[in-house]
């Protein structure tokens, strides 16, 4: 059995104009292609990691400092991808995350909410198979420690 809804025989002038010759429909979904910038896979899973509760901030030491100095930039804005590495191909993405963790949550739960939210987020929202989602815990924010990141400038 075929499936005729996505394709099939449609009679009318052939390749050549000529009556008589069958042309093969095709969906509409089915003409052209759409590809991911591997950027737009890297803000989903920097937004989805960051929904996870534990998850103080993204990124390693380094990157953070860059990052705070970047946001006090006028119009640097907060970078949603800090800390977070996507290598998309055409079906399938895999990911690096870097996350440093709220002292006191465990760092397995926090790492496995984290995973799932991130794979949901990015199949939804793009149809890849994520294969792999690898997570490095780069440090711990402890209470008494000041952010690295100001908090948003207090207008008055």
């Amino acid at each position: 059995m075929t499936d005729t809804a996505a394709r099939g025989r449609a009679e009318g002038p052939g390749p050549d104009g000529r009556e008589g010759g069958a042309k093969e429909f095709v969906a509409p979904a089915d003409r052209g292609r759409t590809t991911i910038a591997d950027g737009v896979v890297e803000k989903i899973a920097g937004m989805a990691a960051r929904d996870v509760v534990g998850v103080h901030a993204m990124g390693g030491g380094l990157a953070r400092t860059f990052g705070a100095v970047r946001d006090r930039v006028p119009g640097g804005g907060k970078s949603v991808t800090r800390g977070v590495k996507a290598e998309v191909g055409e079906v399938q993405t895999a990911l690096d995350l870097e996350i440093v963790v709220d002292y006191g949550v465990a760092i397995a739960d926090v790492a496995r909410a984290v995973r799932e939210n991130v794979i949901a987020a990015v199949e939804r929202m793009t149809g890849l198979e994520v294969v792999e989602v690898n997570i490095a815990v780069s440090d711990v924010k402890l209470p008494d420690e000041e952010d690295e990141e100001p908090a948003a400038p207090r207008i008055q």
